[in-house]
């Protein structure tokens, strides 16, 4: 009995073994520019001197609706992406004479309620790679996790609650045996939070909030912020007016970023709600900032503050690049985010000390950053005050840029994808209501005479200034890819996806798609060692939504404002979204 027992375990134990040999073959290690917090591919195949070359290798149709901003990811053999709400999630065949064909498909039910709530910035839900699972969001407040290969549901959790105005805006991040996300819905006065929940069952581990108490906020002894104007009992709810806080925004809905080396997350909080400033006099702590925390408890450990009371809804919660340089002679950890504001900072992610902040666009909001205290220099002439229209304010909410930058490892240069807009601002008062706007603001859009409305800006993180400048017709929403061969790919409102020569500018290859590009592209190798670069075309929702037939554009406030703004915007070649993907010969 006892020899018949060593025999089932000797068995037992090796098909646990050739299991995980088989699932390593499976689900091989991969790379792609949307999992690094840098938008960087080490991929070289594709040079400036072959990309003319490109080819598509194949397409995929999507289903129609207004959001893409999606970036897809491979693992194996498969490519994953996922469709605005009512959302679906693809695995689809990536290479082969098969490439594109669908392995799986998830369509989770869809709650109607969720439409009214759509963010009007990019919603990148995922999908998330992490082990043998795929992690999303969906827009109506749920986070589930499948199997990766053969999309069987795990586990789907309500996490976010669409009475109080919450949505899910950003994808989940994947830390240790933890999955974090945050909340979207600042324009509805959802209270900012951000949670872990554990990888294998979803259930919740903690959760901290952007405003409110020390207790909610996660504000104890280990929070040590580098300005001393952030220390203080409280101050989540004494920098608001009395209870404001409760429905005050600060939502988590950008990426967020992890730091292995510090063991610690950093994210950004959304824009104060309501977005009309006099009724919320004070700081509006913990909105409009940076927030770095314990990867495993929650626990804050800095804040510092980008846009306090932010008078004109530029938030923080863009994209963060995490870099390891020379700064100033000396190596350190760096934190790098160009903001809404129109300024590139750089601050030590070790502390939160601003380093340097200067303007990568036009800017007269705002006339300098004491980097000594962290503290705006507003321009009095543009602050808004009762019902007077406020005219001429640069840059436009929601900001300079909204799409994810990359970061190039070779040259040291940061590529962001811009956004040239001024607005005209009027207030009225506005009460709050759950799940109903809570604005109190009417914006109208507009160009700068005899500037461009987007560009690609290569800046030079040491000097503080541009080393180039590529202008674009239109507002740029989607995100950069950097590789190691000195290129740089994004895409346009108007549906060109196009590769520039990451030295000087120089547009070396262009691909029109038949609708906007709001996401970011990818790269990856396959089987074949051949490098393949992917991106996702459709309707936006930020300022390219003004594109949808539903939307009547003699309205100049209409599309948040940006009727005005983009009067020429052309319409879609398909009502649907496509991925595409491309390789050399």
């Amino acid at each position: 009995m006892r020899d018949r027992y060593s025999l089932m375990k000797l068995i037992l134990l090796m098909a646990r073994f050739w299991l995980s040999i088989a699932l390593a073959l499976l689900w091989p290690a991969f790379e792609t520019a949307a999992a690094s917090d840098t938008g960087y591919s080490a991929l070289a195949e594709i040079t400036a001197d072959n990309v003319k070359q490109l080819n598509l290798v194949f397409s995929f149709k999507l289903s129609s609706g207004s959001g893409y901003a999606s970036t897809p990811q491979m693992a194996g053999n498969t490519l994953f992406v996922l469709t605005p709400f009512p959302h679906t999630l693809y695995a689809l065949e990536a290479f082969g004479d098969t490439a594109g064909s669908v392995k799986w498909r998830y369509s989770p039910e869809a709650n109607p309620a969720a439409t009214p709530l759509l963010p009007s910035g990019p919603s990148a839900l995922g999908p998330v790679l992490a082990g043998d699972a795929v992690y999303f969001n969906t827009l109506d407040g749920h986070t589930i996790a499948l199997e990766a290969a053969s999309g069987r549901i795990k586990w789907d959790r309500k996490t976010a609650d669409l009475s109080a105005g919450e949505t899910l805006g950003s994808a989940p991040l994947a830390v240790g045996n933890a999955i974090v996300i945050g909340n979207a819905g600042d324009d509805f006065g959802a209270r900012g939070w951000i949670k872990a929940l554990g990888s294998d069952s979803g259930r919740e581990l903690w959760r901290k909030y952007s405003t409110g108490p020390d207790s909610d906020v996660g504000i104890g002894p280990s929070f040590r912020p580098f300005y001393e104007t952030h220390n203080g009992p409280d101050l989540g709810t004494a920098s608001w007016p009395p209870d404001a806080w409760q429905h005050g925004g600060g939502t988590v809905s950008g990426m967020l970023s992890y730091d292995p080396d510090l063991n610690q997350i950093v994210h950004g909080t959304g824009h104060p709600a309501p977005s009309n400033p006099e009724q919320r006099l004070g700081d509006n702590r913990w909105t409009s900032g940076l927030l770095a925390r314990d990867s495993v408890t929650g626990m804050a450990r800095w804040f510092t503050a980008l846009n306090p009371h932010d008078q004109y809804g530029f938030g923080a919660t863009n994209v963060n690049v995490l870099a390891d340089r020379e700064w100033k002679g000396t190596s350190r950890q760096l934190l790098l985010q160009a903001n809404g504001n129109g300024f590139v900072y750089v601050l030590d992610r070790q502390t939160g000390e601003v380093l340097s902040a200067a303007p990568f666009a036009p800017v007269n909001a705002i006339t300098a950053i004491d980097i000594r205290t962290g503290m705006l220099r507003q321009n009095d002439a543009k602050s808004v005050h009762g019902d007077t229209p406020v005219r001429d304010i640069c840059p436009a909410a929601p900001g300079a840029s909204i799409g994810a930058p990359a970061y190039s490892e070779q040259s040291g240069l940061l590529f962001i994808p811009a956004s040239f807009l001024c607005m005209d601002v009027r207030m009225q008062p506005v009460s709050y209501m759950t799940a109903t706007p809570y604005s109190g603001v009417t914006r109208r859009l507009k160009p700068i005479p005899n500037h461009p409305r987007g560009a690609v800006i290569a800046w030079d993180i040491e000097k503080a200034r541009p080393a180039w400048i590529l202008p674009e017709a239109f507002p740029l929403e989607g995100g950069v890819l950097a590789t190691a061969a000195n290129l740089v790919f994004y895409g346009t409102l108007d549906g060109w996806l196009r590769a520039a020569d990451s030295r000087n500018g120089k547009v070396l290859w262009e691909y029109r798609t038949i609708s906007q590009i709001a996401g970011q592209p990818v790269s990856y190798i396959g089987p074949d060692n051949r490098q393949y670069v992917a991106v996702v075309a459709g309707l936006s929702s930020g300022g390219g939504a003004i594109a949808d037939v539903d939307i009547d554009r003699r309205d100049l406030t209409a599309g948040n404002g940006f009727a005005n703004a983009l009067p020429d915007l052309p319409r879609p070649a398909e009502a649907g979204g496509r991925l595409y993907v491309f390789r050399l010969p």
